[in-house]
């Protein structure tokens, strides 16, 4: 059985994110979604709570083969303790790429797990960042963001 791990802080979760799990659901027999610490940032949303809206949001999309876990480790550890066989990472532009790719290399040396990229696709100028700048300003998200997200997380569309 083919397993991938898609590790990212989700804060929140966009639909960038959600294309990149549907995505991925069609190319893994399973596939989990791991919100894991990110300690260069601080979390706008609980991990537990996005995990709640993460869930709910696979339920309305009907992706039955996916699953969302929460960790405090290493990613590729995460990955490991669930059987996992790759890493997911979504690429939004060049310079994700860049990262990811240096990123792709150290988690392979340390655990052997490959990583495959997958892209945003039309919603690759998306990032958490910008919608919490959004967010923060009273600015209309609907359009960035599963519906389910928006209301689970109380947020002004």
């Amino acid at each position: 059985m083919n397993i991938g791990f898609y590790p990212g802080s989700f804060d929140p979760f966009t639909n960038g994110h959600l294309h990149v799990v549907k995505s991925a659901s069609k190319l893994f027999d399973k596939v989990i979604i791991g919100i894991g610490l990110n300690s260069t940032k601080a979390r706008h949303f609980s991990k537990e709570l996005m995990e709640e809206a993460i869930k709910q949001c696979l339920i309305d999309e009907n992706l039955s083969n996916v699953d969302v876990i929460s960790y405090d480790n290493l990613s590729i550890d995460a990955a490991i303790s669930c059987n996992c066989n790759y890493i997911i990472r979504g690429l939004r532009n060049d310079m994700d790429y860049q990262y990811e790719e240096n990123l792709a290399q150290i988690n392979e040396e340390l655990s052997n797990l490959d990583t495959i990229y997958i892209r945003s696709g039309k919603f690759g100028f998306i990032s958490s960042t910008m919608i919490m700048d959004l967010i923060n300003n009273d600015r209309d998200i609907s359009n960035y963001v599963p519906k389910t997200i928006i209301q689970k997380l109380n947020l002004k569309k």
